[in-house]
């Protein structure tokens, strides 16, 4: 029983650190984002490189760069009336 735990609780970090390196925050009871292209650009997701995800009042939201994330946060009900 004490291997499985530490098995599990290695995984857990494991995909919790894969996340983090790739800009994405983990957070409970964030609604999913239903699009597979970037909320700023219309690119696909991952087509620039590791994707950006963030949360945003609830909302998760994905980008396809760094740079998009910082458009979004100047006006983002704007990109998120995509998305309602």
């Amino acid at each position: 029983m004490n291997t499985l735990l530490k098995i599990a609780a290695a995984s857990a970090f494991a995909a919790f650190a894969s996340c983090a390196a790739s800009g994405t925050q983990v957070v409970s009871g964030a609604k999913s984002y239903p699009r597979s292209t970037c909320l700023v650009t219309d690119n696909a997701i991952g087509s620039m490189g590791s994707p950006v995800t963030k949360v945003y009042k609830g909302q998760e939201v994905k980008f396809c760069c760094r740079p998009c994330v910082a458009k979004f946060e100047k006006d983002p009900e704007r990109y998120l009336a995509k998305i309602r």
